[in-house]
Parts: C-alpha cells; sequence; structure tokens
C-alpha cells in the first residue's frame, strides 16, 4: 500500500512539472510570435497611431477595404475578426489603449454580434496564451466560468483549445510560419462566391443592453476616439430582415448601412460582401463620415 501511495504521489508530482514545463514552453513562443493573427499583432506592439481601427467579426473582417481609407491619407487597419463576438472586440480594443496606442476613429460593425454577449471560443482562445502576462486580458476573462481552470491549471488552456493553440498552431508558430490574415492591412477580400444567397436569422434578437458594446462604446468616450457604429450589408433573401430594424430601435446611434448594397453580384455569400461589393459599401462609409 505504501508503495502504490508512494508511486502515486511521484506519478502525480511528474505529471504537474510536465505540464507547468509545457505551458512555459508554449506561451514562450506565443509571446514571441508577431505574424500570424490580429491579437498577437496588436499584443506585441505599442504606441501605434491610427486615423481609423476597424472592430467587429467577419463582417467587419470582408466590408471594410483598408486600402481605401489609405488612399484618403486616413491610416487605417482592419482589426474585424472572422468568427469573433463583440466580448473579443471590446477585449482587442482594450489591449490597444493599454499598449498607448492613439486612434483617432473607432468603426464598429455591430449588427448580427448585438445579439449575445458571449465569448466567441475559437477567437477568445487565441487571447489565452496571453493570460498571466496581461493584466487586462486577466480582467476581461474573470467572470468567465471556467476562469479558475484556465488561470491556475498549467497547460490546461492549451488542451481545451487544442484545435486553436494546441500542438499544430504552436508548431507553426515556432517555425514563423506566415498567415495571410494580417495582409491587406487586416482586410479579408472574398473574391467567389462559397454561399448560397438565401439566410434566415428570424431567430435573433439583439440584447437591449450588450455589455461589450457599452464598454466599447465608453471607451471610446473615455479616450476621446470618434465612435462610429454601423450595420452591414445583407443580401435580400434574408428571412426576418426586421432584426435590423429592432437593432436601430434599442441603438438609435448604431447608422443602418445594411440595404446600401443589394445585387447578389457584389455577395460572396448571404451575409458577406465579395471584394467588389466591399468596395462599394467601403466607399459610402468614406463618403459619409471622411469626406470634408
Amino acid at each position: 500500500m505504501k508503495q502504490f501511495l508512494g508511486f502515486t504521489i511521484k506519478t502525480i508530482i511528474i505529471i504537474v512539472l510536465l505540464a507547468v514545463l509545457l505551458d512555459y514552453c508554449y506561451t514562450t513562443v506565443y509571446l514571441k510570435s508577431n505574424n500570424r493573427n490580429k491579437i498577437e499583432d496588436v499584443f506585441q506592439f505599442k504606441a501605434r497611431n491610427y486615423d481609423v481601427v476597424i472592430l467587429g467579426s467577419s463582417r467587419a473582417n470582408n466590408h471594410f477595404v483598408s486600402e481605401l481609407f489609405e488612399q484618403k491619407g486616413l491610416k487605417t487597419f482592419n482589426y474585424g475578426m472572422s468568427g469573433g463576438h463583440l466580448f473579443e472586440a471590446d477585449l482587442l480594443l482594450k489591449l490597444m489603449i493599454e499598449r498607448k496606442y492613439k486612434i483617432k476613429n473607432v468603426i464598429l460593425e455591430a449588427d448580427l454580434n448585438l445579439s449575445n454577449d458571449k465569448r466567441s471560443e475559437a477567437v477568445a482562445a487565441k487571447f489565452l496564451p496571453y493570460l498571466h502576462q496581461s493584466e487586462i486580458i486577466k480582467k476581461h476573462f474573470l467572470t468567465e466560468d471556467d476562469f479558475m481552470e484556465l488561470y491556475y491549471i498549467p497547460f490546461y488552456r492549451y488542451i481545451k483549445f487544442d484545435a486553436r493553440i494546441g500542438f499544430r498552431e504552436w508548431y507553426s508558430t515556432f517555425m514563423k510560419k506566415r498567415t495571410t490574415i494580417l495582409n491587406h492591412k487586416g482586410y479579408y477580400p472574398l473574391l467567389k462566391r462559397k454561399g448560397n444567397m438565401k439566410n434566415n436569422i428570424s431567430t435573433l434578437q439583439p440584447l437591449v443592453s450588450n455589455k461589450y458594446y457599452d464598454e466599447i462604446k465608453q471607451l471610446c468616450k473615455a479616450n476621446t476616439i470618434n465612435f462610429i457604429a454601423v450595420m452591414t450589408p445583407m443580401c435580400e433573401n434574408t428571412k426576418g430582415m426586421d432584426y435590423f430594424e429592432k437593432v436601430k430601435a434599442a441603438y438609435p446611434e448604431i447608422h443602418n448601412y445594411e440595404n446600401v448594397v443589394t445585387d447578389d453580384n457584389y455577395f460572396s455569400s448571404c451575409g458577406h460582401l465579395n471584394d467588389a461589393g466591399a468596395r462599394l459599401f467601403t466607399a459610402r462609409i468614406i463618403n459619409d463620415f471622411f469626406e470634408k
């Protein structure tokens, strides 16, 4: 019995030490990377100056052409993240402010993402390698149900989110393999039609008060950043289009642009403009908010 107990204790100690070692190795690699995603891009750099920063989900990532802003003399980066929610957009802006970014305007895509105040498991995982290095990230995750496990159990976060920050991503990061995510100043053009041109959002309801939307708005106010919230285009064959009217009723300051591009030829899928459509939409935004 004593031998078994001793063996068990030794095994536990070895497992804990191995977990600590692996956690250190994974985190060290991620801390040195700056060319694979938008989160590490913000985390690694300080004191940048931007005329325009774009935040939101794929409906920001695929809809705002940074190049067109730059042609007007507006230094711009599109920090929209495909699959992201307002939870991640809020945290990304907090990191920028913590790192002394000077930002004149924030354009926030705020439409479908107003229907929830939960984190996106896929995108939020990208923040977790920095959980112990950033007080901002720690505080943002503090109220999450799994915070204790993520923060205090070594290597747990890498196991739980293996598909996002596990071995494959760690190895690619270690080998310094670049992605295309940071190309085109963050804008990701959709060149081909990949999805169908029908959609149904009739079950979606905007929250009366979205915690992370409110935080983004307050952060902009506190840091003298001009806040521009917009709803972006969606194809006409969408059921439940009154959702956008509900958003406007709950958040009257949000500008509704869901119907400024309607021709299917400008869409890659029902919820995402193709490159031609994005350029048409971006030109309208620039004209309405930045032309003197």
